[in-house]
């Protein structure tokens, strides 16, 4: 029995029980509207998509291909307009997530304006933006579904479009940063988040009260208790709330952080805070010599002094940087963690699978959710990448400035060919050399919507005119069948008069008709040549 079908027999029942009293009210009206809306709650939502991304890492565990992809979101409807585009272009949400960036909820939806990414914004800035991306995907199912009931009861045959309908909610991948706080401040976070939606949570190993950015300086780590503390707390907070399926991603910022706030305690030797100890930077000295209130090591029968700055944090050893990620990410396995985020400096497939190679050593099902950053430079990456395989290789590479590769003058040469194909193939690379099963763009619509501005004004404010609108976006819209070229439409203006009219029938005052300029928008079978011909 199809979902319209089982709304219609419940409600047919209980307009039965209720009597006349509930004459006016349609089971198939309300059929339909329970259909436009099946995710009653956002614990819905995180139930059904926590079990499409459990399903997804399987797939990828018996092919590497079958990995999965997201772009980073700053608001509901860039979300909703993402997957609208997904559907129409590809056919399918299938392996399409979202991503939402704790540094774009900081640069673009704080109340205290625009912020660095040090978790200086509200947190719950975060589960109201996760409520927002889904009140908008909800709304773009209802959207399209009323759009499929009209035309059936036009007479078109949409019943199995109706029946088999593909929601545009897909698994969210939400930041949580280092957790804002405490292991308890983690839970009460991490439960609004789950119950706005969100089924995958990714979490860094800094100190939350002075994380940064991962691809800027000054990161600094906690020990693996602290973190595994809070990877606790966000199972429990799956658990709680009945999301047995959910998804925690334990991020590695070790790569590029020197410094650590706290030095945790070893119990015996060996154990996780004797290998973090070990790590850092330490000088002998005699006890003798020892200032007061030196903080001492006892480290292979000797007496140490942990380096220690000004500001009272500790130095690991220069060198340490991937054996520290690799133990963090075979410890975060261990301990609760389902997914892996390690940042890296530059985006190198051979460079990441070094490092998950020996994870996978321990953990031969290591996976890797991957930041491909536009905080990279790509081009200039990967032409470096390139002209190093090409020296290798005996080219003569002397018409090539080694220190000016981004020059335009090499758009079109064997360098810039071959780097760009390595672009093109980088995530089906990492995906099946480098144990990657979630590809994302961190800050793509950050990026975009400034580009698209910088065009459109240059345009429209210069001597172009109106025509700067209507020529690279209006027109474009229209040709491309963009969703939202009929706004109203897309606000859900046709959606609230149907609505209406099954609340008041003949007497609802409706938008839609023939003075609504949104007409001018239908798109008209083009007359071929042919058509042209059978015509005359």
């Amino acid at each position: 029995m199809s979902n319209y079908n089982s709304a219609l027999e419940v409600i047919r029942t209980l307009k039965a029980k209720h009597g006349n009293s509930w004459s006016s009210i349609s089971p198939e009206n309300t059929a339909r509207m329970s259909v436009q809306n099946r995710f009653k709650t956002g614990l819905d939502i995180a139930r059904y998509t926590a079990a499409i991304m459990r399903k997804d890492m399987e797939e990828y565990d018996a092919n590497p291909m079958n990995y999965t992809q997201s772009l980073g979101c700053w608001h509901g409807f860039v979300a909703q307009q993402k997957m609208i585009a997904v559907k129409k272009h590809h056919g399918t949400t299938n392996k399409k997530y979202l991503y939402l960036s704790g540094w774009m909820v900081a640069a673009l939806r704080s109340e205290l304006g625009p912020l660095p990414d040090q978790s200086m914004h509200e947190k719950t800035a975060v589960p109201k933006l996760i409520e927002e991306i889904y009140t908008f995907l909800r709304q773009a199912d209802a959207v399209e579904l009323n759009d499929l009931f009209r035309r059936l009861d036009a007479g078109e045959d949409v019943q199995d479009q109706i029946d088999n309908y593909e929601t545009h909610v897909v698994p969210i991948i939400a930041d949580i940063d280092a957790g804002f706080g405490n292991e308890e401040a983690t839970y009460l976070l991490a439960k609004k988040m789950i119950e706005a939606g969100a089924c995958a949570l990714q979490i860094e190993n800094q100190v939350s009260d002075a994380k940064q950015c991962g691809h800027q300086d000054g990161k600094v780590t906690v020990p693996h208790e602290d973190f595994i503390a809070k990877i606790n707390a966000l199972r429990y907070a799956f658990l709680e709330l009945g999301v047995e399926q959910g998804v925690i991603v334990a991020r590695t910022d070790s790569e590029g952080a020197g410094l650590t706030q706290k030095l945790p305690v070893s119990q015996e030797p060996g154990d996780l805070a004797s290998q973090y100890l070990a790590f850092v930077e330490a000088e002998e000295i005699d006890v003798a010599t020892a200032k007061e209130d030196d903080v001492l090591l006892k480290r292979d029968g000797k007496i140490v002094r942990p380096v220690r700055l000004p500001n009272g944090l500790y130095k690991f050893k220069n060198g340490t940087n991937i054996d520290r990620v690799v133990l963090d990410c075979i410890t975060s396995l261990q301990n609760g963690a389902d997914l892996l985020w390690i940042e890296t400096p530059t985006p190198n497939v051979k460079q990441i699978a070094h490092m998950v190679n020996r994870v996978r050593a321990v953990m031969p099902n290591a996976k890797l959710v991957y930041n491909n950053s536009p905080s990279f430079n790509w081009t200039l990456n990967f032409r470096n990448q390139a002209y190093d395989e090409m020296l290798e290789e005996g080219e003569n590479m002397t018409a090539y400035d080694r220190n000016n590769l981004m020059d335009v003058e090499y758009d079109n040469t064997e360098l810039s060919h071959r780097a760009d194909e390595k672009i093109k193939t980088f995530q089906m690379d990492g995906a099946r050399e480098a144990g990657i099963f979630h590809h994302l763009i961190t800050l793509p619509t950050y990026h975009t919507t400034a580009l698209h501005m910088n065009n459109l004004t240059e345009g429209y404010f210069g001597d172009q005119g109106m025509l700067a609108y209507v020529k690279d976006v209006q027109r474009e819209e229209i040709r491309k069948g963009v969703s939202c070229v009929k706004h109203q439409r897309m606000a859900g203006s046709d959606l609230g008069d149907d609505h209406k009219t099954f609340y008041a029938g003949d007497r609802a005052l409706k938008a839609g008709g023939a003075n609504n300029t949104s007409n001018q928008f239908t798109v008209k079978e083009p007359v071929t040549k042919q058509k042209a011909v059978l015509a005359e």
